[in-house]
């Protein structure tokens, strides 16, 4: 580990999803060892060199930067610029648009890269993107959560359907929904009209510490299909999780083939799984890849910050 407070810059490009993945590393790593963590937001800047001009200008009061995390193509361009100008080390969440060797660091799902890994010394894979969920603390769960997602490229939506298996699912205990940004009009005013028992928290009314929060005291969560990166924030909470059906506009893709391998590992139970027994499958171990991911990293810093070498080491 690294003997002295590290300094974190972390560029955002205001998609919750994206920034959620910068800061769950850096508070990942800050459980481990001192940080000061730095958020420079470039979702007001225009165009590549507008963005650029931003990120430097907000970094102009800040601490000189040991390491600078960015998600979402639209930080790349900033991020090289400013780790060049910083002589900082730079690190990028899932796979860029732009050459992966122009970065100290990447860190994606596996399913990004699916040939070639091995050969690949500053790339680090992972089971899903990172998040922001923390270890469960031991306490008691007892909560029943449903979160919704939407239509996206690789799924369509069923709201029907959806709503009939949501009626088979909560017909026992007290559950809360929320929905998404992504979740089509009209449907949470059903959910209210047809199944009155369900809490309703729209996503407007919630702040990026309250999804965290909720799943730390969740003992069963049921995720549609289309959010993928909350089928993974469900998973490291500990929470026992369920997958809900939407259809499917792809037969299969590397997205696809990594939610059934974890239904097939029974790390998630399928609604269809579910149905004859009533039973979520208990994962035997949460996934705790940010954690995995801050040590990782902490580990090749060591002994390397002051140098000029790319990328990390191992």
């Amino acid at each position: 580990m690294v003997t002295r407070p590290l300094t974190l810059w972390l560029l955002g490009d205001g998609k919750a999803g994206h920034e959620n993945q910068s800061l769950g590393l850096a508070e990942a790593m800050g459980r481990r060892t001192p940080c000061s963590i730095h958020r420079i937001a470039l979702a007001g800047a225009t165009g590549l060199l507008g963005k650029i001009r931003a990120a430097v200008a907000a970094g102009g009061g800040l601490p000189a930067p040991d390491l600078i995390l960015a998600a979402g193509h639209a930080t790349h361009p900033a991020l090289l610029w400013l780790a060049r100008q910083q002589r900082a080390k730079s690190i990028v969440l899932m796979r860029p648009s732009l050459p992966l060797g122009w970065f100290d660091l990447c860190i994606a799902p596996a399913h990004d890269f699916p040939c070639d890994a091995e050969s690949r010394p500053n790339l680090i894979l992972t089971c899903g993107a990172l998040n922001r969920v923390a270890a469960p603390d031991g306490s008691d769960r007892t909560g029943q959560m449903i979160l919704i997602g939407g239509p996206s490229s690789s799924h369509a939506w069923d709201g029907e359907s959806l709503l009939r298996a949501i009626e088979q699912i909560t017909s026992i205990g007290a559950w809360q929904l929320a929905d998404s940004r992504r979740t089509p009009g009209g449907f949470i005013e059903e959910i209210r009209r047809r199944l009155p028992a369900i809490q309703v928290v729209a996503h407007q009314q919630t702040t990026p510490a309250w999804l965290p929060g909720q799943l730390a005291a969740a003992a069963e969560v049921w995720v549609t299909e289309d959010s993928v990166s909350m089928v993974y924030e469900a998973l490291s909470s500990g929470a026992k999780v369920g997958l809900l059906p939407v259809p499917r506009l792809k037969s299969s893709s590397r997205v696809l083939r990594g939610l059934d391998d974890l239904v097939a590992r029974k790390c998630l139970t399928s609604f269809a799984d579910w149905q004859p027994t009533r039973s979520l499958a208990e994962s035997s171990t949460p996934l705790r890849e940010a954690d995995r991911c801050a040590v990782e990293v902490l580990g090749r810093l060591q002994g390397i910050l002051s140098e000029p070498s790319h990328p990390l080491a191992p």
